[in-house]
């Protein structure tokens, strides 16, 4: 039997039904009995004209994975969940990171990362004292950064007494995590909350750009290691997002003075152009003999750089990258003083494949240079000063975190030189990481 069931929003597998002519009981029954069909097809039900429609197996996926990460938990935790996890797995290689910081800056002593992890904030008050509108008013706001500021404090004081963790340059125990890249995280979220959601999302490009700076001057200060500033950055974004979503729960929609900017909706089909950056670690397996008495070895080494790409449809691109590596070297199994470091220019082909709205799969195909620098042993060997051709393939998967904003998670493949210059082997190099992107 029929009945009218107007306003009716019902939700079964991703699809969401509208009102129209059917009872109740029968939009249960086809929630309770989306069936597989001998063609691998799920059945839902369209009350809009009472037919039923097929939607496969590989749609109701699609459909289900960018609903799970369009969820408001999803885009509260997706960038500080990673951030404090990914810390706690390179933890292990800090001393790594720090050898690229030792190799090219081993005197830096700057102190502008004391003021400049407040900017964000400050620029914040200031646009709201010019009478720039932005998300709250003055007492919401207000209310929603001091949450989020005793939240963040009071997490990254207990971390740091109960760490303890050595500072690189020995001056204390209170390494972990950062305070002064914990601050400048939140204080980027607070301004990508008040401004960059609701104004221009280049507020938000600013302002985590500069928290970015401060994270890595903390490291070339010699104050922090990578994991620390890694765990800092994500306790400050996850403190300023719990911090605006308890708020949230007790003003509801009082005090909310101006509403979200309006994007066009993501569509599957873009063409995923980008330039980024990121890192990663890197494993160069093998030995190769030097003398009779010697052979060398490297241990898991760090790599940074630059990497973009244009695609001419959704499918094909091409683009290039510039890295960085530093390769810790062992002589006999005996960890040496010095590293072995590479530089990599290469440039191709690359591919992708989107998966949903927000999740792509990606693939490459590069060819560029490879460049040993020079590396002192102590048995009075020099290795590297040497280069050569390499080539370059990997894979990834990319998740659209916003309409301009990506990440991207990837294991890479690379034939390169042998960094001994008298052996003409072709050497295997693997290397996993992640990076941040803006797409054009």
């Amino acid at each position: 039997m029929l009945m009218q069931a107007s306003n009716i929003q019902e939700e079964a597998s991703g699809i969401i039904y509208s009102k129209g002519e059917i009872s109740l009981e029968d939009i249960q029954t086809v929630r309770n009995n989306i069936q597989k069909t001998s063609t691998g097809e799920n059945l839902f039900l369209n009350t809009k004209n009472e037919t039923v429609n097929v939607l496969s197996s590989k749609e109701s996926f699609n459909i289900k994975l960018d609903k799970t990460t369009s969820s408001r938990v999803f885009r509260m935790t997706y960038i500080g969940v990673p951030l404090i996890a990914g810390g706690l797995i390179v933890k292990s290689e800090d001393d790594h990171f720090r050898s690229l910081r030792n190799e090219y800056l081993p005197s830096f002593r700057q102190h502008y990362d004391d003021y400049l992890q407040y900017f964000p904030a400050v620029a914040m008050v200031g646009m709201k004292i010019g009478g720039v509108k932005g998300r709250s008013s003055w007492f919401r706001m207000l209310a929603s950064d001091a949450i989020s500021i005793a939240i963040m404090s009071n997490v990254v004081t207990s971390l740091k007494s109960s760490t303890k963790v050595m500072r690189p340059d020995g001056s204390d125990n209170r390494s972990f995590p950062s305070g002064h890249t914990a601050t400048a995280f939140m204080c980027a979220t607070m301004m990508h909350k008040e401004y960059g959601l609701t104004r221009s999302p280049w507020y938000s490009i600013g302002a985590y750009s500069i928290a970015t700076a401060t994270g890595l001057s903390r490291q070339l200060n010699n104050k922090h290691w990578l994991s620390d500033v890694m765990v800092g950055a994500g306790i400050g974004i996850l403190s300023t997002e719990l911090g605006y979503f308890l708020a949230d729960l007790a003003f509801k929609d009082k005090g909310i003075t101006h509403s979200n900017l309006d994007y066009k909706p993501i569509e599957r089909f873009e063409k995923p152009s980008f330039f980024g950056i990121f890192m990663g670690i890197n494993i160069l397996p093998g030995k190769y003999i030097i003398s009779n008495d010697n052979y060398l070895s490297t241990s898991t080494g760090s790599n940074a750089g630059v990497e973009g790409a244009w695609f001419m449809n959704p499918y094909l691109g091409i683009g290039g990258r510039f890295s960085v590596a530093s390769m810790p070297v062992l002589l006999n199994n005996v960890p040496q003083t010095d590293q072995l470091d590479i530089l990599t220019a290469s440039a191709g082909t690359y591919f992708s494949y989107p998966i949903s709205k927000r999740w792509s799969a990606g693939s490459k195909l590069l060819a560029g240079y490879s460049h040993f620098s020079k590396c002192n042993l102590s048995s009075s060997e020099v290795v590297g000063k040497t280069g050569g051709i390499s080539i370059g393939t990997g894979c990834s998967m990319n998740y659209l975190v916003k309409q301009n904003f990506g990440i991207k998670f990837f294991i890479d493949y690379n034939l390169t030189p042998s960094p001994i210059s008298t052996n003409n082997s072709i050497e295997h190099m693997f290397t996993f990481g992640g990076s941040a992107k803006v797409l054009f």
